[in-house]
């Protein structure tokens, strides 16, 4: 059953980013004191009351703009109005009612949908007179908030959820699937995400960093529900001018953070590069399950062997994650992207696979007999027993007599034994040391 969704529109700069990250509880999207900082719609899932929603925030609209970006933005927000149960159309309340204000009032007006006109910067519990010409818009009696400061958020909640229909589902859903897409600009992620949908919910133009947020798109692929995390690519320091680029990465960081799976996207015509790198390192050191797409397969010359020699590239640049599976795919044609989600779910049962501490004992003991734990000074690394002690990732710990003999390598060899076992594809092992006794 679906989630109610809740759509945020309105002209650019009107505080609509600020109300979306107050009701969801955390910055997500970026604000900035700019018009245009959102392009996108930015999903994310929010509660009031034990009620569950899907909350959108959704560019500026300027209806009578011909420019490429308010064009997509116009297009993005009605995508999502169409999609809405109960749309926010949010106003200035120090700026009066303007012409565009105007235009997107027909617009809703029309939609059909449940519209609450929303009144933002209002940093006042009195009524302003000027609050009064906002009738003219014939959307309903305004209701009054700073988005900034907080104030009325909770009574704005109390009439949204009176509006969502009984069909839909409100209960929390811990099924989900988290998966950042990353990679560098211009990679090819939008355009996974827009393929797997059949809708354009990412825009996809050839300007890079044309994606700023993070935006999460929920869906069911068979069994299984994902929510998918589209990044904004993360670009070279110097290439980084503006602040919202900056913030854009804080973003990016952000999103591998809050996933469970991330997919690293490698452009095929470009080979792997030192962004690449720092992103798959970004999501290792973090724990993150990992899957290598190589997208813009369908670019490539082939020759004999020409994805082994590609394969190999990769694992001699990226060969700290060399437990992450590969797949070749297109983007734009959708080829091999089943094989993606075939992955995905493989990944993800290795990220939640829980090993009983009397088999893993049996491993390290065999591994053990195998090859002899490392010595200095006449005292030999002893491994008295191990634990799984978490999921994703799966942590393990060992009681050991001396942690200064646990040598890195031997720790490589261990988890290369565990491996040999249960595979773990896609998935970092992670280990903690305690000595006996303490």
């Amino acid at each position: 059953m679906d989630r109610p969704v809740v759509c945020i529109v309105g002209r650019p700069n009107v505080g609509k980013s600020t109300l979306f990250n107050r009701i969801v509880g955390r910055r997500i999207a970026i604000t900035e004191d700019s018009p245009g900082v959102t392009r996108d719609r930015i999903y994310a899932e929010a509660e009031w009351l034990n009620k569950y929603f899907t909350l959108i925030d959704t560019g500026g609209l300027e209806p009578e703009s011909e420019e490429i970006i308010p064009v997509n933005i116009r297009r993005q927000a009605e995508m999502a109005i169409d999609t809405a149960d109960v749309i926010l159309f949010v106003v200035d309340g120090l700026d009066g009612v303007t012409s565009t204000d105007r235009e997107i009032a027909n617009i809703l007006r029309k939609s059909g949908k449940e519209v609450l006109l929303v009144c933002n910067k209002i940093d006042t519990h009195k009524t302003p007179d000027e609050i009064f010409e906002f009738y003219e818009l014939g959307i309903g009696n305004p209701i009054i908030i700073s988005a900034e400061q907080g104030l009325g958020i909770g009574d704005l909640l109390d009439v949204v959820i009176k509006h969502f229909p009984e069909h839909k589902d409100t209960e929390y859903d811990d099924e989900l699937i988290k998966v950042a897409i990353i990679g560098k600009p211009n990679v090819g992620k939008s355009s996974l995400i827009n393929n797997i949908l059949g809708e354009d919910r990412v825009i996809v133009t050839n300007i890079p960093g044309t994606t700023r947020d993070a935006i999460d798109t929920y869906f069911t692929y068979e069994e299984d529900k994902y929510v998918f995390i589209d990044t904004a690519g993360l670009r070279r320091k110097r290439s980084i001018y503006e602040n919202i680029e900056r913030y854009s990465v804080v973003r990016t960081l952000s999103a591998v953070d809050r996933s469970d799976l991330c997919v690293l996207m490698i452009d095929a015509t470009e080979g792997v590069s030192e962004q690449d790198t720092k992103i798959a390192g970004y999501a290792h050191e973090n724990g993150k399950g990992i899957i290598i797409a190589v997208n813009k397969w369908d670019l490539v010359e082939k020759e004999t062997n020409t994805h082994l020699k590609f394969e190999k590239n990769i694992r001699n640049k990226l060969a700290f994650i060399s437990y992450a599976p590969i797949v070749f795919i297109s983007a734009k044609t959708g080829r091999r992207v089943d094989k993606l989600f075939q992955l995905l779910k493989v990944v993800n049962n290795n990220n939640n696979l829980r090993i009983s501490t009397g088999v893993l004992n049996d491993i390290i003991n065999e591994a053990v007999l195998l090859n002899q734990p490392p010595s200095d000074k006449g005292v030999r690394l002893r491994i008295y027993y191990g634990t799984q002690i978490a999921v994703r990732p799966p942590k393990f710990l060992l009681f050991i007599n001396k942690r200064q003999l646990m040598h890195f390598s031997y720790q490589r060899y261990l988890e290369n034994q565990i491996r040999k076992y249960f595979g773990f594809d896609g998935v970092p092992l992670q280990f903690d040391f305690k000595e006996k006794g303490e």
